[in-house]
């Protein structure tokens, strides 16, 4: 049922597309003539007592269709044409019937074009003039002899009216409810392809950051010592490779997320369990790393394990770029509810320029919002910084990376 709402929702906007771009309507224009045309005729036959249908009755019921294909450029303009064209048809004496379907179409073009008021002063101005002509004028109009419309009559028109009018509300309603859905369900699209840019944008970040910041300490190193100690360069060599390599592999596993999205990765995300990993790139970079707590991502969900892997990765790439400390500590801290990360160096800050785009901070702080955590990072009262991360292990957190 809501696939077939959502169908001829599409196909009413696609007309109306068709109705603002210029196209005429005139397919229901001519099936609304056809049926004018046939059933009028036989309502003459069931309504002996009204003027049979001459060449001005049919060409009234041509004129009712032919205003209709403008509807969608004048929608107002075509209700009064149509309702004034009705009007004269009624006084003519014709006999009643599917004349009024152009109304009605009439009537529902200019509610779905958000002209409410005119299409309720129409309607009302269709009744009054009925109500006239079968009460006062009928005394002037065709057919001769003949006496005042019976009140039953003019309830049904009346009823028919409102009818029409509620139709063409509920069907405004929906429709609007219907664009409502479409928007809703785009804004959601754009936010979950923002986001998933976000994600992979904090996943290249953290991982080439990471690696070329130690590849640029130890090409520096190798330069130092190309000369005096080509085995301590041919060692620092060997750590470029190897932080290539893991670069080059992380990188691979983020574009091939990208080119069959929703696939399981080839390789597992990272975690803490890899945390030993992050204090050997340390140590080739010239950081000693102490690992105090628990070390482990046992037990922990797949996305809150890759943030606080993340987490402690950009915080060690931060010490090592920006801090004139050779050492850190990283505290790992699990409780049933909480983990937190603590990575602490001694400092001073170096002045000199690291090359860094200044976003790690920022790409922490959205992994730990990402899954209702916190990210508080600046200067120690007693020299140095730190990096406190603090995230909740008992919510239903996006497993982010999984």
């Amino acid at each position: 049922m809501a696939e077939r709402r959502r169908h001829w929702a599409e196909r009413a906007e696609r007309a109306a597309r068709a109705g603002e771009r210029g196209g005429l309507p005139w397919r229901s224009s001519l099936l609304v003539a056809v049926i004018a045309q046939i059933g009028s005729g036989w309502a003459g036959e069931l309504q002996p007592g009204r003027e049979p249908l001459a060449v001005a009755g049919r060409l009234l019921l041509l004129l009712g269709p032919a205003l209709l294909l403008l509807r969608h450029r004048h929608p107002v303009a075509v209700l009064y044409g149509v309702c004034a064209v009705t009007l004269a048809y009624l006084a003519g004496g014709y006999p009643y019937g599917p004349v009024f379907l152009c109304v009605a179409l009439a009537l529902l073009s200019a509610v779905l074009a958000g002209h409410r008021y005119a299409a309720w002063t129409a309607a009302g101005l269709l009744w009054a003039g009925h109500l006239l002509i079968g009460h006062w004028l009928y005394r002037w109009l065709p057919p001769a002899g003949d006496g005042p419309a019976a009140w039953g009559t003019e309830g049904g028109v009346t009823a028919w009216v409102i009818a029409v009018l509620a139709a063409s509300e509920v069907v405004r309603v929906r429709r609007e409810q219907w664009a409502r859905d479409r928007a809703e369900r785009a804004a959601a699209e754009r936010r979950r392809v923002d986001e998933e840019r976000l994600r992979i944008a904090r996943e290249l970040h953290d991982v080439l950051a990471h690696s070329i910041s130690v590849i640029n300490v130890q090409a520096g190193v190798g330069l130092a010592l190309l000369d005096t100690d080509p085995e301590q360069a041919r060692t620092a060599l060997s750590t470029i490779k190897e932080a290539s390599k893991e670069a080059l592999g992380e990188v691979r596993q983020v574009l091939d997320t990208l080119r069959a999205p929703g696939e399981a990765p080839r390789t597992p995300a990272p975690g803490l369990d890899r945390l030993s990993e992050l204090v050997a790139q340390a140590a080739s970079a010239g950081l000693t790393v102490r690992v105090e707590g628990e070390s482990g991502g046992r037990g922990l969900p797949p996305g809150i394990d890759l943030a606080a892997f993340r987490i402690v990765q950009e915080a060690l790439t931060n010490v090592v770029r920006h801090s004139g400390s050779r050492t850190a500590r990283v505290r790992v801290t699990r409780s049933p509810r909480l983990l937190e990360l603590r990575v602490d160096d001694d400092g001073p800050a170096t002045t000199e320029d690291a090359g860094g785009t200044g976003s790690g901070l920022i790409g922490m702080r959205e992994r730990a919002s990402a899954l209702g955590g916190t990210i508080e990072a600046g200067p120690r009262p007693d020299g140095g910084f730190r990096v406190l991360a603090l995230l909740p292990l008992g919510g239903t957190a996006p497993q982010e990376g999984a």
